[in-house]
C-alpha cells in the first residue's frame, strides 16, 4: 500500500467536484487501480444520483473490464451500506469481485458506521482504512458535523479593512477586491443557506444569490424581527427560496416563507429548521451583531476573514475571532488576504 496516499489524494480531488451539488450527502471520490494504472474513477456528482464507486466502475473501458476483479478500489469514504436513493455500493463491490478496498474515513452515519467494512471483510475482501484520515475528515467536515451534531455546519464570513472595520456606519461599503467577490460567490454556490441580519439587509440591500460563479444559489435567510425590511428589497422579490425570520406579511409569495422565531432563541431554532430541511451548510455573511451572536453562543465551525490593505479610519468594528479558533489556511486573492479558521 505504498501508493495508497496518492490514490486517496486523487479521490479527494474528485470528491471536491461535487461541492454544492451533493449536500447533505458527503463529497466522495473513488478510483480503480490495476498494476499502478487508473482504469476507472468517479465521484458523487449530484444528490440522489449514482455514488462515486458506481461511477468509477462505469468509467472502466470495455477492454479493461476483465481487470476489475484484480484491481484495488480507493475511496475517500466508506462505501454505503444501506438502501437510500441508490442501492448499497458495498454490494456493487462484491458483485464486481473487487479484491481490495482502501478507505480514508469510516462513514459516521449510523446506517453505515463500519458495517460495509465488516461485510467486505466477511466476504474475503482485503480492506485497509484510515489512509489520510484527518484530511478526509476536513474534506467532509460539514457532513461529519451534520451527522454527529445534528445541525448544519456554520461558516462565519466577513471582510475587514487593514484598521479593523467591516463598513462605514450607515452606508454600503465595499471592502474586498474583484477576485474575492468571485470567490465569495463560489462559497455561496457551495452553501445550502446564507444569512444576514436586519441592519445588513437595510444598508446593503443584498441579493444573496450566486451570480459570479457556476452552480446554484443558496436558500436566502434574513433576520427581520420587527418587519423593517421594505417590500422593495431584493430579499422580498420572491425570486429565490427565502426565509424571513419575523412576522408574516402578505400571503402572495411562492418562494418566501415567514418564520416567527423569538429573538431570544433564534439561532438554535434556525439551525434545527435547517437540519430538518436537509440543509447542511449555513454561511453567515453579517453583519457584526449577527456574527457576534454566533460566536457568543459558540455555534460556529469555521470563520473566513478577508483582510484588505485599505484603511477606513472609522466605522463598524470587525468581530473578534474567538480564542478557540485555529488558523487552518491562508492565501492571497489579488490585494486581499483570506484566512480560514476552524475550531
Amino acid at each position: 500500500m505504498l501508493d495508497a496516499p496518492q490514490y486517496i489524494l486523487r479521490c479527494f480531488q474528485l470528491a471536491r467536484l461535487g461541492a454544492g451539488s451533493v449536500s447533505p450527502n458527503p463529497m466522495v471520490g473513488a478510483v480503480l487501480v490495476y498494476d499502478g494504472r487508473i482504469i476507472g474513477e468517479g465521484w458523487h456528482r449530484r444528490y440522489g444520483e449514482a455514488h462515486a464507486e458506481v461511477n468509477a466502475v462505469r468509467a472502466v473501458a470495455q477492454a479493461d473490464r476483465p481487470l476489475i476483479p484484480q484491481a484495488t478500489l480507493y475511496c475517500s469514504l466508506e462505501p454505503c451500506f444501506h438502501h437510500g436513493k441508490t442501492p448499497p455500493c458495498v454490494d456493487l463491490i462484491l458483485e464486481q469481485k473487487i479484491p481490495r478496498v482502501v478507505i480514508s474515513n469510516t462513514d459516521p452515519n449510523p446506517l453505515v458506521a463500519g458495517q460495509s467494512i465488516q461485510k467486505l471483510r466477511n466476504a474475503g475482501v482485503e480492506v485497509t482504512t484510515n489512509i489520510l484520515e484527518a484530511e478526509g475528515q476536513y474534506l467532509n467536515r460539514a457532513f461529519f458535523t451534520w451527522i454527529l451534531k445534528k445541525r448544519p455546519y456554520v461558516v462565519l464570513k466577513w471582510a475587514q479593512s487593514d484598521d479593523g472595520f467591516i463598513a462605514r456606519t450607515g452606508e454600503q461599503t465595499a471592502i474586498s477586491g474583484p477576485l474575492v467577490q468571485r470567490l465569495l460567490h463560489r462559497w455561496r454556490s457551495e452553501s445550502d443557506a446564507i444569512l444576514v441580519g436586519t441592519t445588513t439587509a437595510l444598508t446593503d440591500n443584498p441579493r444573496l444569490d450566486n451570480r459570479r460563479y457556476f452552480g446554484r444559489s443558496p436558500l436566502r435567510v434574513a433576520l427581520d424581527f420587527k418587519a423593517k425590511i421594505p417590500d422593495s428589497a431584493f430579499l422580498l422579490d420572491d425570486s429565490l427560496p427565502t426565509w424571513i425570520l419575523g412576522p408574516a406579511r402578505s400571503s402572495n409569495f411562492r418562494n418566501t416563507i415567514f418564520i416567527n422565531i423569538t429573538p431570544e432563541n433564534w439561532i438554535p431554532a434556525l439551525l434545527q429548521q435547517l437540519y430538518e430541511s436537509k440543509r447542511s451548510i449555513l454561511l453567515v455573511e453579517g453583519g457584526a451583531n449577527t456574527l457576534g451572536q454566533f460566536t457568543d453562543a459558540g455555534l460556529w465551525d469555521e470563520i473566513r476573514v478577508i483582510q484588505n490593505p485599505r484603511r477606513l479610519g472609522a466605522g463598524i468594528g470587525a468581530p473578534v475571532v474567538p480564542a478557540a479558533a485555529r488558523l487552518r489556511e491562508e492565501f492571497a486573492a489579488g490585494d486581499d488576504t483570506i484566512r480560514i479558521f476552524t475550531r
